[in-house]
């Protein structure tokens, strides 16, 4: 089973994967959205042949859901209507800081661009581990 973990920005989409076999999220790609978010998360899945997609939700640091949380529910809710795989969310609150130290300790000299997108990538492996791990042992 093959599960993609995804972080979900305006302009970028951090994309993790992982199987159930060795259980560990590594950082795959990150892929521009131009035009409709969901059409490219569709086409992710497509690519990446998915069997299950965890979308990283951003919480409040109190926890709650602000504006862009229900804006990735929306969208999640959508990719749900049109995808025949689980999909599901995971806090991802501090990924974007953990994964930022994780490529900067990484010492790599990149644009800032490449940078990002990196951090964007290694964001969704971050969170897509979280939930491998509180998923327990394969069922």
């Amino acid at each position: 089973m093959r599960i993609i973990g995804l972080d979900l920005g305006e302009r970028r989409i951090g994309v993790a994967a992982a199987d159930d076999r060795t259980r560990v999220a590594i950082p795959v790609t990150t892929v521009t959205v131009e035009g409709d978010p969901i059409e490219t998360i569709l086409a992710i899945a497509r690519e990446q042949r998915a069997d299950e997609l965890v979308v990283g939700l951003p919480l409040s640091m109190s926890g709650a859901l602000g504006p862009q949380g229900q804006a990735v529910i929306a969208q999640v809710e959508q990719v749900r209507e049109r995808l025949p795989l689980p999909v599901h969310t995971w806090d991802e609150r501090l990924s974007t800081v953990q994964a930022s130290r994780v490529t900067a300790e990484a010492g790599r000299k990149k644009s800032a661009r490449t940078a990002m997108a990196g951090r964007d990538a290694a964001a969704a492996a971050i969170v897509l581990q979280a939930f491998i791990d509180a998923r327990g042992t394969p069922r």
